[in-house]
């Protein structure tokens, strides 16, 4: 059998080169993530500082914030490396003793169902501290409430209020519940195109 194979031609090599002009944006997403890690500092020396000072809420509330934090840098993880490895370069990692187990059959669709599951994950604790937050719905008026409004200025001060509303809570928790069906969506979609049963959610 004769080979066919041409090389490529001016055109097709610039195009095929282009993927590098994504190396800028996972940098700045290595950038973002230090900032991550200053947030996280910020927060932990918060904690640690004026634990004596808090309850219980306020505790549970700060430690659901760092959860959030890491679970955002791991997200940021998987997109900088999962996503320069299938869309950039290989990263030659193979006997790296620190490999990702998931790097080793990353491509396109078992990167969007794990990035799926990972904004579940996030929107779980987001939703997590609105429902143990929303124990102050009713008992404290509304932020910028006409009823908070009347009882600041009965008393003269600032006094505490609630910066959540039911109909907040309604709808974010329809928002979740549509991260789940549209995860759900996806991983069916990635069985059906590959045949098999989906990779990202057997690891």
């Amino acid at each position: 059998m004769s080979s066919t194979s041409k090389s490529p031609n001016a055109l097709s090599t610039l195009i095929f080169a282009s993927r590098w002009l994504q190396v800028p944006l996972y940098l700045g997403l290595i950038l973002a993530q230090g900032v991550y890690v200053f947030l996280f500092g910020k927060e932990l020396w918060h904690l640690l500082h004026q634990a004596n000072q808090m309850g219980e809420q306020e505790i549970m509330l700060l430690v659901l914030g760092l959860i959030d934090v890491v679970m955002i840098s791991n997200l940021l993880v998987m997109v900088i490396v999962g996503g320069y490895e299938t869309f950039v370069s290989r990263l030659c990692l193979e006997g790296h003793p620190d490999q990702p187990e998931w790097l080793s059959h990353v491509n396109a669709s078992v990167l969007k169902v794990k990035l799926a599951l990972s904004i579940i994950g996030i929107s779980s604790i987001h939703l997590l501290k609105t429902f143990i937050g929303a124990g102050n719905l009713g008992a404290l008026p509304a932020c910028n409430s006409e009823a908070y409004l009347k009882a600041v200025a009965a008393v003269g001060d600032v006094i505490k209020c609630s910066t959540m509303t039911s109909d907040g809570v309604m709808w974010q928790t329809i928002i979740h519940g549509a991260f789940i069906l549209s995860a759900i969506g996806i991983a069916y979609t990635d069985k059906l195109m590959s045949g098999t049963p989906s990779k990202a959610l057997s690891h």
